[in-house]
């Protein structure tokens, strides 16, 4: 059976308190990227004040795949990748093992001898960068899977390929970091950049302002909404993916592994994610026109299974009706939306099990 997967947009807020009225850094958006970055931050010594216009990692950052794996990056992306490994391990044992990290190891499956001739030019090129990768035969293939009667000729494994458990991790590293000198706020959302002579002199909340001579944004899909109202424009896309969670299962295939129409991975609960291999839906809104002759290309590409939705939700961050101005005293679309929650898509959730 399928479960409703744990998002935090429940329960009391954890994070709470009134506003410093001055530090050194104001990080906005309590995701994985915002909560690393005032972790780290704060470890450097900077007075980090982190806010969040929900709650932390409601959104994207705990409903992802959890893989933490190299295997198939662009090569630009694999020194960083091996280095993110590594701090994963790095936290898992500063948090006491609570980030759910774990070696499972990371397989493409193939269908094809054209699919595994793509893989064996992958590793051609990322094996000089230090990967761990190997080209699996059929044989191995299925010993690895436990699945005799499978349709793979072939996979790409990467052994040392890790995974985490979204939903828990960001948590755990937000209590890392208020540990190690950072303020976080939930419920509390940026509404601009207070700039003074070009500069960020501050920011301004739905409860007041903070003075601060730096800002990250890590707004997740809202970023680009926050930006433009200060005259930056980001190309980004409201795209959103399916994914899964099972009830507690027997643990028959302890790796993380994904073909052509199906990902999956063991999670530390005893279930399985489960997800469509690459499908995605695109919500046409403003930005997705503003944002065609950057994506166009990579649209016609076909590397990508993205299907054309006709208009965003009302309220989400390119929906036609969302505001793209507003004033610091004024509600924003922040706060009329504080936790971004997208229905599934139900016909794929039954896809994934019937598969």
């Amino acid at each position: 059976m399928s479960v409703v997967f744990p998002f935090r947009d429940e329960g009391p807020v954890e994070h709470d308190g009134a506003l410093p009225e001055a530090c050194d850094l104001v990080v906005i958006g309590g995701g994985v990227v915002g909560v690393s970055t005032a972790l780290y931050a704060a470890r450097a010594g900077l007075s980090v004040v982190l806010l969040e216009k929900g709650r932390v990692a409601a959104e994207q950052s705990s409903r992802n795949w959890g893989w933490i794996r190299v295997q198939g990056r662009d090569m630009a992306e694999i020194p960083i990748a091996l280095e993110a490994q590594r701090l994963w391990s790095e936290l898992d044992a500063d948090c006491g093992g609570k980030l759910g990290v774990r070696t499972v190891g990371v397989s493409y499956l193939a269908r094809s001898e054209k699919e595994m001739q793509g893989f064996a030019g992958w590793l051609d090129e990322a094996k000089p960068l230090g990967v761990s990768s190997e080209l699996l035969d059929a044989a191995a293939t299925k010993a690895l899977l436990g699945a005799e009667d499978s349709p793979w000729v072939g996979a790409l494994h990467t052994p040392t390929d890790m995974k985490g458990e979204p939903w828990v991790a960001v948590p755990e590293l937000a209590r890392l970091a208020v540990a190690s000198g950072a303020v976080i706020r939930e419920r509390c959302a940026v509404r601009g950049l207070d700039m003074q002579g070009g500069e960020v002199a501050g920011v301004i909340t739905e409860t007041g302002r903070i003075r601060c001579s730096r800002a990250v944004l890590a707004g997740g899909a809202w970023s680009s909404l926050f930006l433009r109202r200060h005259g930056v424009k980001i190309p980004q896309l409201s795209v959103r993916s399916t994914a899964m969670a099972t009830e507690r299962l027997p643990q028959s295939v302890n790796t993380a592994a994904v073909d052509d129409k199906l990902a999956f991975r063991p999670r530390a609960d005893g279930g399985y994610t489960l997800a469509p291999a690459a499908f995605s839906e695109l919500f046409i809104g403003p930005d997705a026109f503003r944002a065609l002759r950057t994506y166009l290309p990579l649209a016609v590409s076909g590397e990508f299974d993205v299907h054309l939705k006709t208009m965003a939700p009302a309220g989400y961050p390119d929906a036609w009706g969302t505001p793209r101005r507003w004033s610091d005293d004024e509600e924003t679309p922040f706060e009329r939306m504080r936790i971004l929650s997208p229905q599934p898509n139900a016909a794929k959730v039954a896809e994934c099990r019937a598969r």
